[in-house]
């Protein structure tokens, strides 16, 4: 095998790779061994055709794509390696010359990781993000509190009121016609919600138990129901029942009910406490971020596009993933919101590149401040797994050896350059 390497823009290379003619026909051989049985050829038992019958039945051709992988598979790792470059996505092949009893030619072009100049990175001043406790922290958590205990009173002597929930039985028209998904009967809902589109629940204001009303809405331009879209529709609704939310009292007594303390003001102290630790370990986050995008912001690098390609795809599966391990399939979720893996990846890109740009630079600032894992933050680190995973942390460790332990390393000693970031950097208020 021979390798010719071709440095490119845009920290890009091309490595050009031929492979002896022998090589390639025994990998064509092969693949005619695994695919035989697949072909019908008259006169011969299926499976029994000569090598050279099928060529002459379906062309030279016919096992080459089979061939040219085996040999991708045994000839690039090898390639890759002795360039000497640090690859970093997946190689995007191109045959140049294919024929049996000829050398075979093909081409990786591939991205290579960028080189990292860092601009100031020691002592960068950000805004300080405060953890300051507030009164009106304090009363959005007894609010949510009181939310949780609430109870809901049946009203008969008013109308709908802005917060109540109702109960409705509602049809729908478009055009003079029903349309599909336009029908609900005991439909709970909650007034001032805005669960349903355009000003539905402000035109039940006012209107009482067991009264039949119109609704005219108009669906809106980004409606995911393609014929719905920007049509006006009619919904005949009748008003079931009427609930308002009573919300308990702020008293010793709620507190003693739904905490462990007696009074009211025991009570306020402990969220106040609860808020402050929440408050201080958001704040921390928050600074830490600032600074690592300040250090980011000061760097200079190239990002191949292949490079941005493969972190965005990355993303999107993984946000596929996440979906469809909540028991919605994307497919579902498409014609929901009429998303599509292609306009994700759009969305997804920018955060992509953020995230390939900030990893970059982490690294150089390992690399510039001769940064290692120590072996107590790599043994914390295997404590915070067993921690997380619920597992034995011997169990743990032994799932990591070789190339999964080097990169757990390196996450570590990424995450000791943010905390030396942090500590140089200069928070003002």
């Amino acid at each position: 095998m021979s390798l010719q390497v071709e440095k490119l823009e845009k920290n890009t290379a091309k490595l050009t790779i031929e492979v002896p003619a022998e090589k390639f026909d025994a990998a064509v051989k092969n693949a005619y061994q695994k695919n035989k049985g697949r072909f019908n050829i008259p006169g011969f038992r299926k499976g029994k055709a000569p090598f050279e019958m099928i060529k002459k039945m379906y062309g030279a051709g016919v096992f080459y794509e089979d061939a040219v992988n085996e040999v991708l598979d045994e000839t690039y790792p090898d390639a890759a390696k002795e360039s000497g470059l640090e690859i970093v996505s997946r190689p995007e092949i191109g045959v140049e010359q294919i024929e049996e009893g000829k050398n075979l030619i093909y081409t990786a072009v591939v991205a290579v990781k960028p080189e990292v100049t860092l601009g100031e990175y020691k002592g960068v001043e950000v805004q300080r993000v405060k953890s300051d406790v507030t009164d009106a922290d304090i009363e959005a958590e007894l609010k949510i509190a009181q939310e949780k205990n609430s109870r809901l009173i049946t009203v008969e002597d008013r109308g709908v009121e802005n917060g109540d929930q109702v109960t409705i039985d509602f049809d729908g028209y478009v055009d003079g016609k029903q349309f599909d998904g336009g029908k609900g009967e005991d439909y709970p809902l909650t007034i001032g919600s805005h669960t349903f589109i355009d000003n539905f629940e402000e035109q039940l204001i006012g209107k009482k138990t067991g009264e039949e009303c119109e609704v005219n809405v108009t669906f809106p331009a980004e409606y995911h129901v393609e014929e719905l879209k920007n049509k006006p529709a009619l919904f005949k609704v009748t008003v079931k029942e009427i609930q308002r939310k009573e919300l308990p009292e702020l008293n010793d007594e709620f507190a003693s009910e739904v905490s462990d303390f007696d009074t009211l003001e025991e009570y306020k102290k402990d969220i106040a406490e609860k808020v402050k630790k929440e408050k201080e370990a958001a704040a921390a986050r928050e600074n830490e971020n600032r600074v690592v995008d300040k250090v980011v912001e000061n760097a200079s690098m190239e990002i191949p596009d292949q490079m941005t390609a493969e972190e965005t795809s990355a993303m999107v599966n993984d946000y596929i993933r996440r979906l469809e391990s909540q028991g919605i399939p994307f497919k579902q979720y498409a014609e929901i919101t009429g998303m599509t893996a292609e306009k994700l990846g759009e969305q997804m890109k920018p955060q992509a590149l953020k995230r390939i740009r900030t990893r970059l630079t982490l690294e150089a600032v390992v690399k510039a401040e001769n940064i290692t894992a120590s072996d107590e933050a790599v043994e914390a680190q295997f404590d915070k797994m067993a921690e997380a995973y619920k597992m034995d942390k011997e169990q743990i460790k032994g799932m990591f050896a070789g190339e999964q332990l080097d990169q757990l390393k390196e996450d570590v000693a990424v995450q000791e350059a943010i905390d030396f970031l942090v500590a140089e950097a200069k928070l003002v208020d």
